[in-house]
């Protein structure tokens, strides 16, 4: 028979096994990704990356595929278009749109970067005038030769040119075309700054238009502050702070809201494309990547892109050539779907 003594150091023994053990962590339960459709227009604060943006949506969402449509600096603040699922077929339709920024000019100094972040290389003691600024603004409008920044994700022999320039090594790139549609002058809060409103086409850096100016008036200068306000069809109206984002995803997590209703469509992207409504025979040949033959009424009258749908669901982006329909890019959109506007308040 055993002791009481040994008993006891049996139980001990028996009870700390069960015990779990505090250099094991517990496991993190992995949540399910799903396959979500439709696009966010963020609006992206000062200081956050569109990379780490991009990661947010993604958990808010568990979503399969995230990706942006233009990487906005982590300095800018404003409109980021961010594509959930088949929506992310719809990118390059965005990037190829006009943007509309407001940023703000700070005189006196040039800086590597041609931003707030950078070092200064250059000063000035002189200041322009207003009837200066206003006078120079029609040699920044329509196509012009412009040299991006060192610092930006411009690709040098397959290295990033900010990654050449923080290693300190000479980076030299060339001018290349780009279309800026207006440049205003709205608002001098003071001789030092001045703020303006541009429309540009793709590629074009609003830190170079700041350097450029600044350069063509003999006083230096370089963006203080950036807003991109409208990307293509993404309107400065339908922007959503990612506070407020969060905050409705948490609603919508615990059964009082739903995904959908903050999602924009995916045909958001696709709004200067003409429309082309199927019947179901031929949606689900053009879904197969098959090409369909419209005869009579029913024949388009355009020639090249269309966004095809049937009974009102997208189905296909396809080319448009003498009634005969050849799918370019066919989507499947089971999931959770982007709704035609996004649900307000909290």
């Amino acid at each position: 028979m055993m002791s009481m003594i040994e008993e006891k150091v049996l139980a001990t023994e028996a009870e700390q096994a069960d015990r779990p053990s505090n250099k094991q962590k517990p496991r993190q339960q992995r949540r399910e990704k799903r396959d979500v459709h439709g696009w966010i227009a963020l609006d992206k604060p000062v200081g956050m990356t569109s990379t780490h943006a991009v990661s947010i949506i993604k958990r808010l969402f568990s979503a399969k595929r995230v990706g942006h449509a233009g990487t906005l600096d982590p300095l800018a603040s404003g409109c980021l278009p961010i594509a959930l699922g088949e929506a992310t077929k719809t990118v390059p339709y965005v990037m190829d749109g006009r943007k509309r920024y407001i940023f703000t000019v700070r005189f006196g100094e040039e800086r590597d970067t041609d931003d707030a972040e950078g070092r200064v290389v250059a000063t000035s003691e002189l200041r322009p005038t207003d009837e200066e600024i206003r006078a120079l603004l029609p040699r920044f409008t329509g196509t012009i030769e412009q040299v991006p920044p060192r610092y930006s994700a411009i690709k040098i022999e397959g290295e990033r040119a900010y990654d050449l320039a923080r290693d300190g090594a000479e980076v030299v790139l060339e001018a290349r075309p780009v279309e800026i549609h207006s440049l205003m002058l709205i608002e001098r809060p003071d001789a030092d700054h001045a703020v303006f409103a541009a429309e540009c086409g793709k590629g074009t850096y609003v830190r170079s238009i700041a350097r450029d100016m600044g350069r063509a008036l003999g006083v230096c200068g370089h963006v203080s502050a950036l807003r991109r306000a409208e990307v293509g069809p993404f309107r400065a109206d339908e922007l959503i702070p990612l506070e407020e984002l969060e905050a409705l995803c948490h609603r919508a997590a615990s059964g009082e809201g739903s995904y959908a209703g903050l999602l924009l469509p995916v045909e958001t992207a696709l709004d200067d494309i003409p429309a082309l409504a199927v019947n179901r025979s031929d949606a689900a040949r053009l879904q197969r990547g098959q090409a369909v033959l419209m005869r009579g009424r029913d024949a388009p009258v355009v020639t090249g892109p269309v966004c095809v749908t049937t009974s009102g669901r997208l189905i296909a982006i396809a080319d448009a050539d003498h009634g005969e329909i050849v799918p370019r890019r066919v989507f499947n959109l089971a999931g959770i779907v982007g709704c035609s506007g996004r649900e307000q308040g909290i």
